[in-house]
């Protein structure tokens, strides 16, 4: 790839025309029958030769770019040794720190335990996994279940990623018996399996708990009962002043002469 682009700059300087040479590499990670690396070299767009690490060889697309590897075969080793040894090595070092940054051993997929009320059923979610090639079911002591048990779509994210959710009735499980299952979730190519236990302490819900509902519920009251008590009493107040006419000081005279006789 040096080489060819050393050639073209130096055709670049020989001539007014001007040449364009892009390379387009992409690397995956999990998926079945999909390369682990794609390298294609385009000149002026036009697709000269691409190499891949399942068919293990450099496939060139132009007659002249055929010929040129034929009379250098130094050049063909050159390209060989870069696309299937060196290049490979330095994308799986990326995706490996990828995964280990994501904390994730397959393609990022997120499995949790949902449930909207206790008498709900128990939902497994799956979320953020690729391709759609995926499947998740119930155990009951290590068995695959199917009774009592509802398998969702696989549905797309906003980002291309997909979700899942099988959800499980426990409306006849004792609660003791809870511990007995478990959720599995497997993506296509991935060895390993994601296992998560039905635990009462990892499931998520939207509920709030009546404790907490408490407090605001009893201040709310309190406040209405001194709004109540504080109308009534202004209303109490209001009437009383609306009965008792006002006093003339000519009565006041009269009350006063009454009460001191001597003066």
């Amino acid at each position: 790839m040096k080489n060819l682009l050393l050639l073209l700059l130096l055709c670049h300087v020989s001539s007014s025309v001007k040449h364009s040479l892009k390379f387009f590499l992409t690397t995956s990670s999990g998926i079945p029958n999909f390369p682990q690396l794609v390298v294609a070299a385009m000149v002026d767009d036009l697709l000269t030769g691409y190499c891949d690490t399942n068919i293990k060889r450099i496939q060139p697309k132009q007659d002249w770019m055929k010929t040129a590897l034929e009379n250098n075969p130094q050049h063909l080793e050159w390209y060989t040794q870069y696309c299937f040894e060196i290049l490979p090595h330095i994308f799986k070092a990326i995706m490996d720190n990828l995964k280990q940054r994501f904390n994730q051993s397959g393609d990022l997929p997120s499995v949790s335990l949902l449930q909207k009320s206790p008498s709900s059923p128990v939902s497994c979610h799956a979320t953020g996994f690729y391709p759609d090639r995926a499947m998740m079911f119930w155990r009951k002591d290590g068995e695959e279940i199917h009774e009592d048990v509802e398998l969702g779509e696989i549905l797309p994210n906003h980002d291309g990623s997909f979700q899942m959710t099988v959800d499980l009735n426990l409306s006849s499980v004792p609660p003791e018996d809870w511990r007995r299952y478990d959720c599995v979730f497997h993506l296509s190519g991935v060895k390993d399996h994601i296992v998560t236990k039905l635990d009462k302490a990892v499931i998520r819900t939207n509920m709030e708990k009546p404790s907490d509902m408490t407090v605001p519920i009893t201040a709310a009251v309190i406040v209405l009962v001194f709004i109540l008590i504080a109308a009534t009493g202004f209303i109490i107040y209001k009437k009383k002043k609306a009965q008792c006419p006002p006093s003339s000081p000519d009565s006041s005279s009269e009350l006063s002469e009454k009460l001191n006789p001597e003066t």
